[in-house]
């Protein structure tokens, strides 16, 4: 009689929370205005497992750009691997898209480096949009959570990725580690490529990545294999011992599959804990 009544209460507990919708785990939203457009942007927070019973811990910030799609994606990635200690937590954050423009408007602009009249949208705002990073969302983070600012990693993809390769070759110690996956250095031919690069003051770790179909042998329209071992032999080249730089091709992946992969092995390359002996 005792497991029909359990049984009959776990599918009334099951029925009566059905509807719930479904909510990362210690993650918040909140939004933060861009001083001189005035445009808002939400962002989305999640602490690590052990943030609250950590009272003295400060943490390292992952900074993830298309946020809709980045964060559901490495917040689950990483659940395991930090959560039981393979990993270092960090404090993950997704910037969104400005409210009031759509998704592939609000990156276009905000991505890209420089303006082309060929795009029927609003393009080049890297600049204003990396400085809105560095004055208005890492004041925000560092003075409300528990963080330690001398380590964030930068992670964007495609264009996302194009904008993390702006920030490295003119800021590159705003990050100390960057995952760039499928960067569109075709933007504007390539002119991302024949840009000068500041020398970090400090060594950075890239991890850049890119899939193997990305190619247009497969359908893509750019060649983004070429087009990330340009990148990279850019990077070795020009910033030499400042930069530990790790080129990865991922088998079989495509544009449109390849980020997953590029996130979680990227994250595991920087805050992977070694085994010991």
């Amino acid at each position: 009689m005792k497991s029909v009544i359990f049984i009959f209460l776990a599918i009334f507990s099951y029925l009566a929370n059905a509807n719930t919708a479904f909510e990362i785990p210690r993650s918040e939203v909140i939004e933060l205005q861009e001083p001189i457009t005035k445009r808002v942007y939400p962002l989305f927070v999640k602490i690590p497992y052990s943030y609250n019973s950590s009272a003295d811990k400060k943490y390292p910030v992952i900074y993830l750009m298309d946020a809709w799609y980045s964060f559901q994606i490495v917040s689950g990635a990483t659940r395991f691997t930090m959560n039981r200690g393979g990993m270092e937590e960090a404090i993950t954050v997704g910037i969104s898209y400005s409210k009031g423009s759509t998704d592939h408007s609000s990156r276009v602009r905000d991505y890209t480096p420089v303006q082309d009249n060929g795009w029927k949208r609003e393009t080049g705002n890297a600049n204003g949009y990396s400085k809105f990073i560095k004055e208005v969302v890492f004041p925000y983070i560092e003075n409300n959570y528990r963080t330690d600012p001398t380590r964030r990693t930068f992670v964007g993809n495609s264009l996302g990725g194009l904008l993390g390769t702006y920030i490295l070759f003119n800021s590159p110690n705003m990050f100390d580690s960057y995952i760039i996956g499928s960067p569109s250095v075709w933007y504007k031919n390539n002119y991302i490529l024949s840009q000068p690069m500041k020398t970090p003051r400090t060594p950075i770790k890239v991890y850049l990545s890119v899939g193997s179909l990305e190619v247009p042998t497969f359908g893509a329209r750019n060649d983004m294999v070429a087009g990330a071992k340009a990148l990279a032999t850019k990077l070795n080249k020009q910033l030499k011992s400042k930069v530990d730089l790790k080129l990865s091709v991922i088998k079989n992946a495509s544009h449109a599959t390849a980020f997953p992969t590029t996130a979680i092995q990227g994250l595991d390359w920087i805050y992977a804990k070694k085994l010991k002996n």
